[in-house]
């Protein structure tokens, strides 16, 4: 017997679940840090990308403000001009220089500046005609720039705004902070989730295991205990099903045995009593060897036909398409033969054996197989049909199936008993089985022969009132696929 190793099962059990917990919790926590990443560059880059056009804006302002009141090219304008500037920057938190043509700067905020050479990339830009403004990271500082140009279109000087991104970097990081928590909280979440799905999905699969192991190792009575409704439970209910079916299998094959045994030591105990009784008797007349010779015949041919019976069935099991030889033939003409070589049976009972061909039936099936099977229907009926009874053979049909009915007025056979007459070695009336003869597996072959021609055999019947068997056949012959 094959059975499934636990270390296996284990390795297998923590393997998957190791597996699908990573992959609940990737699923999960993937998106959310992507979004994390993606938010953090989406709202720096909003904010530097705003900073920048808010200030190159308000550079331009002041440039035309200054190009307007003239107070690069005339003095007395100038001492208001430089009020005008401290208040702007103290209202709106940015330095403000302003240089000339030359680059030289003419007024600063800060005052550090005045009468310096600004040698900054975006002054120069903008005395060669250009705005622009830039963040540089390194420093954390916004840096705007425009030209000053007078009425002939010249460019006059050039206006700076100088901008620290400090204030927006704490804003920043004081998000990335928050958002870190959030995502902590929720990868917690997640790892709970994720580890409530896979025990929901592990456990059920742990018992169905445990299970399976056991009845591997022969407990077939072991069932599982099935909740819910979804694929885990249907999965549950098939292996009940199956357990159901091994355990009905392992059974039968214990009775079958059990009965191949009893049937094959009856022969063999009275050949052994027979066989004593020549060797122990001396000056045995011959009038006696002879009877006991030939009853230990007798014996022997029960023996053989129990033995080419159980042959017949171990190839019927197979139920293998290269098993059968199919051919065409007529259904009505196999069974007249049947009944010609039945009737000596049915005369010497005296029981009225009768055909009925109510339609020609021409049908794709295994001759061979199909005339045993149909042998031992109308067998059976004679032998358990007492003295001046009848027997009605009919064969009928449609377009698509044969149908062929046996009916007697024999013993019957009661309702308990129609669910296991196709049972090997079953006999319905166990106290004349010796009288009757054959070997109890007549109706076993007919049925799986049957059941290999993809049709059916049903049985109606009640005790003292006689058997009807109807065996459907379909008329031609499709392979099992």
């Amino acid at each position: 017997m094959v059975t499934i190793s636990d270390n296996f099962g284990t390795k297998w059990y923590q393997s998957l679940k190791l597996e699908l917990f990573a992959a609940v919790f990737l699923v999960g926590i993937l998106p959310v840090l992507v979004f994390s990443m993606f938010i953090s560059d989406s709202l720096k880059t909003y904010f530097k990308e705003n900073n920048e056009k808010e200030l190159l804006y308000k550079a331009n302002k002041i440039a035309v403000s200054i190009q307007k009141n003239n107070y690069l090219t005339e003095e007395k304008n100038r001492m208001q001009f430089v009020e005008e500037l401290d208040a702007k920057s103290e209202e709106e938190g940015y330095r403000i220089i302003v240089t000339d043509s030359l680059g030289v700067a003419v007024a600063d905020t800060n005052r550090s500046a005045i009468g310096k050479m600004c040698v900054v990339p975006e002054i120069l830009v903008a005395l060669d005609g250009k705005d622009d403004a830039n963040l540089r990271d390194s420093e954390g500082t916004v840096y705007a720039s425009a030209y000053i140009e007078n009425e002939g279109s010249e460019k006059i000087g050039a206006v700076l705004l100088v901008y620290s991104f400090d204030e927006v970097n704490e804003l920043l990081k004081e998000i990335s902070h928050n958002w870190l928590i959030v995502t902590i909280v929720i990868a917690i979440l997640l790892f709970i989730i994720a580890f409530l799905i896979t025990h929901a999905i592990f456990v059920p699969l742990t018992n169905i295991l445990s299970t399976i192991q056991r009845i591997s190792n022969g407990q077939l009575h072991n069932r599982l205990v099935v909740k819910g409704n979804n694929e885990l439970s249907r999965l549950g209910d098939a292996i009940n099903v199956m357990t159901q079916q091994l355990e009905h299998v392992d059974t039968a094959r214990q009775e079958f045995v059990s009965n191949v045994s009893h049937e094959l030591k009856t022969p063999l105990s009275s050949i052994k009593v027979l066989s004593e009784s020549l060797l122990l008797q001396e000056d045995m007349p011959v009038e006696m060897y002879r009877e006991f010779m030939q009853d230990i015949n007798s014996e022997v041919d029960r023996m053989t036909d129990i033995i080419n019976d159980l042959l017949a069935l171990v190839k019927l099991d197979y139920r293998e398409e290269g098993m059968l030889n199919i051919s065409e033939f007529s259904l009505n003409e196999v069974v007249t033969a049947i009944v010609k070589r039945i009737s000596p049976l049915a005369n010497k009972k005296n029981i009225m054996l009768d055909l009925e061909n109510i339609k020609d039936i021409t049908i794709e099936a295994d001759e061979t197989k199909l005339t045993l099977a149909l042998s031992n229907l109308i067998e059976n009926a004679v032998k358990y049909t007492p003295d001046e009874g009848t027997v009605t053979v009919t064969v009928d049909g449609d377009h698509q199936n044969a149908f062929f009915t046996v009916k007697d007025t024999g013993i019957g056979i009661s309702p308990e008993e129609q669910t296991k007459i196709f049972n090997r070695f079953y006999r319905v009336d166990k106290t004349r089985d010796r009288e009757t003869g054959g070997t109890g597996l007549g109706l076993a072959i007919t049925h799986s022969t049957v059941m290999m021609h993809n049709g059916s055999i049903k049985v109606t019947s009640a005790e003292g009132e006689g058997a009807t068997f109807v065996v459907r056949i379909p008329l031609k012959h499709q392979s099992i696929n």
